[in-house]
This record gives C-alpha cells, sequence and structure tokens, in this order.
C-alpha cells in the first residue's frame, strides 16, 4: 500500500478558528475551531481580547510570533477578518483555518493546503475574500444520521464522552505545535 505523502506546511502567522459567537454555540460541533484555539491559547498563556468583529490573543510558538483569531460574526461571515489580517501583512498563504469537517470520523484531524470549501459556509467566506491557498486543520466530527439534517447536526453540542473530546483537542493542538518545530 502506497503511503500519502506527507503535507508540508511553512509555520502560519495567524491561525484562525471558525464558529459561531455566543454561549448557545459554545460546545457545539460547529466551534470546534473555537475550542481548539481555546486549547492553544490556554497551553501558551494567550489572553483574549476583542476587536473588529474578533476576538484575538498572541502566543509565542517555538520563538514564532503567532496571531490566533475567532471571527465573532456568524460561520457565514467569518471571512469578514480577512482585511484585518491582511493590514497585518498576513496573506492566505500565512495563514491555518481550523474547522469541522464532516467527512471524517470524530476525532481524526487532517492538514490540507487549497481545495473548495466542500459546502462549508465558513471556508465559502474566506475563499470568497482571499481565494483558496491558505492550509487548513480539519478535524473531524463525523456525519448526521440519514434522516438528521446537517445544519441540527452541526450545531449540536458534542456527544462523545468529554474524555475523547479532550484528547481530540490535545492532538490537535500538538499537530499545530509541530508545525513550529519542523
Amino acid at each position: 500500500m502506497k503511503k500519502a505523502p506527507e503535507i508540508v506546511i511553512a509555520p502560519p502567522k495567524a491561525i484562525v478558528g471558525l464558529g459561531n459567537p455566543g454561549t448557545a454555540y459554545t460546545h457545539t460541533r460547529h466551534n470546534i475551531g473555537f475550542l481548539i484555539l481555546d486549547a492553544l491559547a490556554d497551553r501558551h498563556g494567550g489572553i483574549w481580547r476583542s476587536r473588529d468583529k474578533m476576538d484575538f490573543c498572541e502566543i509565542t510558538l517555538n520563538t514564532t510570533p503567532v496571531l490566533l483569531v475567532k471571527p465573532q460574526t456568524y460561520m457565514n461571515s467569518s471571512g469578514q477578518v480577512y482585511p484585518y489580517l491582511a493590514k497585518q501583512g498576513i496573506k492566505a498563504e500565512s495563514m491555518l483555518i481550523v474547522h469541522d469537517e464532516m467527512e471524517f470520523p470524530f476525532g481524526k484531524v487532517s492538514l490540507r493546503v487549497g481545495g473548495s470549501a466542500r459546502g462549508h459556509n465558513g471556508l465559502k467566506s474566506f475563499i470568497s475574500v482571499c481565494g483558496d491557498g491558505f492550509a487548513r486543520l480539519r478535524f473531524g466530527i463525523g456525519r448526521p444520521d440519514e434522516r438528521e439534517q446537517v445544519s441540527d447536526y452541526v450545531l449540536e453540542k458534542f456527544k462523545e464522552p468529554a474524555r475523547d473530546l479532550e484528547n481530540a483537542l490535545d492532538a490537535s493542538v500538538s499537530l499545530i505545535e509541530k508545525l513550529y518545530r519542523e
């Protein structure tokens, strides 16, 4: 069996976690991007601040300053934060977008550069303002049952045990940290 080639991604200057604002969405599948960034910020002493429709903090990963961003617009408008990032000199190719991925089982994590949005409205929003040249960390949330609507499924809270979610978040943070060690 042929092994898939390993994806090489330059250490991103900004990491954007996708999600929806507000406590009603805090632990929903669609907010996994926010959860991963919260875990990364916690591990590296980041302190969140708010500005221009986003929450952000700065951390250092292996001597590299990194801007973490959680858009405070709804998912469909996530790309509205890109003009701010561009003013900071951050190009699409220097970003990592962290998002939920229904095509993967719960907890599977994968890196990818470029490609289509595959129906993900947060990615569609970013692609519409900066193209598709950014890297992505895709976190598996699984697919809904046939009878369940996708929109309902992604807005549900995780049903997996808390320990499984914690382990998956930890694995995601470790994968991001690895980008800064290579």
